[in-house]
C-alpha cells in the first residue's frame, strides 16, 4: 500500500532526478578559446561540458601560437566557443588544420562593438575585449547557453538553469561594481594601462582608458606614443598607472618613474589568474579589478 509518507518521497525522488542533466554516455567535449571564455562555458555547462581552453590563465591571446594537442582537441570537439571581433586571429588556420566538424559558437553575437583609433590597423578597428562590461557577459552567457542546447537539445532544461542561476550572479556583480566606481572622484577616472584593454568597461562605467598599445598587443608602443602619455600623467595630475597580468610590466615602471605616478595593483585584461590567483574567474576579475582601481584612485 502507497502511504503518504511513500508518496511523498517518491515526489522529491522525481524533483532531485528532473534536476539533474539527462543521462548520457560521456559530457560533451567543448573547446573554448581562453581562459574568461572557458569560465563562461564552464558555469553554463556544468557537469555536462567537458571544457577545454586554449590560451591558458595569464596567457595572451592575441598572439597565441596554437599547439598540435590544441589541433586535435579542436578536432575533438562538438563545440568551439569563440569571442569574435578580431580576437583570435589564428582561429581560422586552427579551425582548417583540424578539420573539425563542430559547431562554432561566437559569443559577442549581439553586443555592441565599440570601435577605436588605432594608427597600426589603419584607422578605426573593433575593440574585441567586449566581456569588461558585465551586461556584454549577460550576452555572452545566451550565446553559450543557446549553442550547448544546440549541440545537446535533450538537457536544454538543465543548461537553462544553470544561465540562469549566473546571469544573477553577474546582475549582484553589476551592482557591486557600479558602486564601487561610482566612489572614485570624477577626475581621478582614469585608467592607465598597457594596452587598451578596458574600452568597454570605461564605456560602461564612466572611466577613460589611456594606454600606449592600442587595443593589441601584437606591437610595440612608439616613443611618440608614450611621451604622450607622460606628458597627459603630468598635465592632468593622474594619480596612477596599472600593471596587467599578460604584459611586461616594464613600460608601466618606466612611466611612473618619469611621471612620478605610483604603480596601481595588477589588473587582469584578457585572462584570469591562476585558480589560486585572485583572478580564478571572471567574477573574481571582475572584482579583483574594481578593488585595485579603487585602492589607487579614491583619494
Amino acid at each position: 500500500m502507497l502511504t503518504r509518507r511513500h508518496a511523498l518521497g517518491f515526489i522529491g525522488a522525481a524533483a532531485t532526478l528532473a534536476a539533474r542533466p539527462a543521462r548520457a554516455q560521456h559530457a560533451l567535449h567543448v573547446v573554448a578559446t581562453f581562459s574568461i571564455l572557458g569560465d563562461f562555458v564552464k558555469n553554463v555547462g556544468g557537469e555536462r561540458a567537458e571544457v577545454a581552453t586554449l590560451v591558458k590563465p595569464n596567457a595572451d591571446a592575441h598572439v597565441y601560437s596554437p599547439t598540435p594537442n590544441d589541433v586535435r582537441s579542436v578536432a575533438g570537439a562538438t563545440a568551439v566557443f569563440v569571442n569574435g571581433l578580431g580576437l583570435e586571429g589564428w582561429m581560422t588556420r586552427l579551425i582548417s588544420a583540424s578539420g573539425t566538424k563542430a559547431s562554432l559558437v561566437v559569443t559577442t553575437r549581439g553586443v555592441n562593438p565599440l570601435k577605436m583609433d588605432d594608427e597600426r590597423y589603419g584607422g578605426r578597428t573593433v575593440d574585441p575585449h567586449a566581456w569588461q562590461s558585465v551586461a556584454n557577459a549577460r550576452i555572452y552567457v545566451t550565446n553559450i547557453r543557446e549553442g550547448l542546447i544546440l549541440a545537446d537539445p535533450v538537457n536544454k532544461n538543465y543548461y537553462d538553469a544553470n544561465a540562469n542561476s549566473y546571469v544573477a550572479k553577474l546582475n549582484a556583480l553589476e551592482g557591486e561594481v557600479k558602486e564601487a566606481i561610482s566612489k572614485i572622484p570624477a577626475d581621478h577616472r582614469k585608467i592607465i594601462t598597457t594596452h587598451d584593454a578596458f574600452g568597454y568597461f570605461a564605456d560602461a562605467y564612466g572611466m577613460e582608458i589611456i594606454s600606449p598599445e592600442g587595443i593589441s598587443t601584437d606591437a610595440e608602443p612608439s616613443a611618440k606614443d608614450v611621451a604622450g602619455i607622460v606628458s597627459q600623467i603630468r598635465r592632468q595630475k593622474i594619480p596612477a598607472v596599472f600593471m596587467e597580468n599578460i604584459n611586461d610590466p616594464r613600460l608601466m615602471q618606466q612611466i611612473a618613474l618619469e611621471t612620478g605616478a605610483r604603480i596601481g595593483g595588477t589588473l587582469y585584461s584578457d585572462a584570469l589568474s591562476g585558480p589560486d590567483g585572485p583572478a580564478g574567474t571572471y567574477i573574481d576579475m571582475m572584482r579583483n579589478n574594481v578593488r585595485e582601481l579603487t585602492k589607487a584612485l579614491v583619494s
